[in-house]
């Protein structure tokens, strides 16, 4: 069973094939990624329209580039899935769009797939794979998320945030001090210089006893604590920028100190999870799940716990067709395909808003 899995959700455009034949986990045969990073930074951020528009020049290449490096052709492919959701709609329907038209041309059957179910299996293509069940804490650019897992579509949602994502708080904090798109990963090179106590930033919702979290407070301190600098210069605040007055430690150290707090936050929550459910397993999933901080200090924390830490491979940590096309392989092998095939009309739809815990059970 060869599944061509598209992923198109944002600025991202992947493609790859999977085998996902018996009962093992899915084995991939190829994947390539185009980023539009390049093109979104003269924006400060994605722009949707031509995110779409560089979906639709970028997915049938990189299809062919998949096929070849898997050394396959298109009839060679026995279904093709794609990101249903959520993201932003008009990129959504570029990879909806290409995986009916290849599931009608071909009389293949086409599975829609949950963007976030891709990034928490995702750790199953990586050399030290989990096993069910295990806690997943899902950190990206727009959601953050913990959730219990006992299986391919088996969730059960723990804590989420109830204002922004760590994601966004790297990235709003990163806007901040003038780094370019994307901030996240800037930030994060940013801080390497700096000192993670200099400024002591809020841990919201740190000790609220429950799994939920809170993050665009600590992008308010941030903005205060910018500005106080700011203000401060000889020269007064700059007229361009806010942080153009600040130097280079100064970045440096609020950068430090912005990324110290995130990541308290997001490893004193999934502690706290894993307490919570008695398990001892823990799947990190998500662009943010890349980072080196992180990583440190979860890893740190849950080695005094005897549990055990699965990421994914850091070139599968941003979106990538790789996952969705494992996703839809799992779900195949454990009755949960849905899929459109010729006994169906073809039609799609996309669902930009699409809870993960709506999987559970289908």
């Amino acid at each position: 069973m060869r599944i061509l899995g598209i992923e198109s959700s944002c600025d991202e455009t992947g493609v790859a094939l999977v085998d996902a034949s018996g009962t093992a986990t899915p084995r991939l045969l190829g994947h390539s990624l185009h980023s539009q990073i390049e093109m979104h930074q003269a924006y400060g951020g994605v722009v949707p329209e031509l995110a779409s528009r560089d979906h639709i020049r970028r997915v049938l290449p990189l299809t062919d580039a998949v096929l070849a490096q898997a050394g396959l052709s298109l009839k060679d492919v026995d279904a093709v899935a794609h990101t249903r959701g959520p993201g932003l709609a008009g990129a959504l329907l570029v990879g909806s769009g290409v995986a009916c038209a290849l599931g009608f041309a071909l009389g293949r059957p086409v599975l829609g797939v949950h963007h976030l179910e891709g990034h928490l299996l995702s750790p199953f293509l990586s050399a030290d794979p989990p096993e069910f069940p295990f806690v997943a804490l899902l950190v990206s650019g727009g959601h953050t998320q913990l959730m219990r897992v006992d299986g391919v579509g088996r969730y059960e949602l723990l804590g989420e945030t109830i204002d922004d994502a760590a994601g966004e708080a790297f990235d709003k904090s990163a806007k901040l001090l003038g780094l370019g798109y994307p901030g996240g990963p800037a930030l994060a090179r940013l801080a390497q210089e700096g000192g993670d106590e200099v400024f002591r930033f809020p841990r919201p919702l740190l000790h609220s006893g429950d799994l939920d979290f809170s993050f665009a407070g600590l992008k308010t301190a941030v903005l205060t604590q910018v500005k106080r600098l700011a203000q401060a210069h000889p020269d007064g605040p700059a007229t361009t920028h806010l942080a153009d007055p600040l130097s280079h430690q100064q970045r440096a150290d609020v950068a430090a100190s912005a990324q110290a707090a995130i990541v308290d936050v997001l490893v004193k929550k999934s502690l706290s999870a894993i307490d919570a459910t008695g398990l001892k397993r823990l799947v990190v999933a998500g662009g943010v799940g890349a980072n080196t901080r992180l990583r440190e200090q979860l890893g740190a924390a849950c080695r005094q716990r005897g549990v055990r830490v699965h990421y994914p491979e850091l070139h599968l940590c941003t979106d990538n067709g790789a996952m969705i096309a494992l996703a839809a392989g799992m779900r195949w092998q454990a009755g949960l395909g849905h899929a459109k095939s010729a006994d169906q009309p073809y039609a799609f739809d996309v669902k930009p808003r699409w809870s993960l815990a709506e999987l559970s059970g289908r």
